[in-house]
């Protein structure tokens, strides 16, 4: 009986450093990568992006966002993910990020949002990528993007606190 509570507590301070390594991994090598990576992409969508129009802002405004006027739409055949880098291609499979069968329609990247073409970004849709824009203003890209990476891993997508505020705005904005 000694050997096997020797054996159980062995395997699970194995299994713990396993998991402290890999979110260790995750803080110090893989994070600052696509952090660097959407920062990279955020620019880059500032500057080719249009402008929110009138009922845009003022729905902006409504949310909460102090300067609707940097906001930009970037409409493109997919929204970008780092898919040359391997390492963050693994990491966004394994979050259910990208994969196969799934359809990313629209990505807030600091003050660009990145739209498929073909994706209806109708208001309460919107509303819902401007709450991921306000997420970003109260504390930086680089937060919000730590913040969803360990909520993915620990909650999923649909219980992401981040998405479930955005989620509100969907519901908040249905009827628009």
């Amino acid at each position: 009986m000694k050997k096997i509570t020797i054996a159980l507590a062995f395997l699970l301070a194995l299994v713990g450093a396993v998991i402290v390594f890999q979110q260790n991994i995750i803080s110090s090598v893989i994070l600052p990568q696509y952090i660097d990576w959407a920062s990279e992409t955020e620019a880059a969508g500032v500057k080719m992006g249009e402008p929110l129009n009138e009922e845009q802002l003022a729905l902006a405004r409504e949310i909460g966002i102090k300067s609707p006027e940097k906001v930009r739409l970037v409409y493109v055949d997919a929204v970008p993910f780092p898919y040359h880098n391997p390492m963050l291609k693994l990491v966004g499979e394994a979050t259910g990020f990208i994969g196969d069968g799934i359809i990313n329609n629209a990505q807030v990247f600091g003050y660009s949002i990145y739209v498929r073409k073909d994706f209806r970004l109708n208001t309460p849709k919107l509303a819902h990528e401007l709450v991921h824009v306000l997420q970003i203003e109260r504390a930086s890209l680089k937060q919000v993007i730590s913040q969803h990476f360990s909520d993915l891993l620990k909650y999923g997508y649909d219980n992401s606190p981040l998405e479930l505020e955005a989620f509100e705005a969907n519901k908040t904005y249905s009827n628009r």
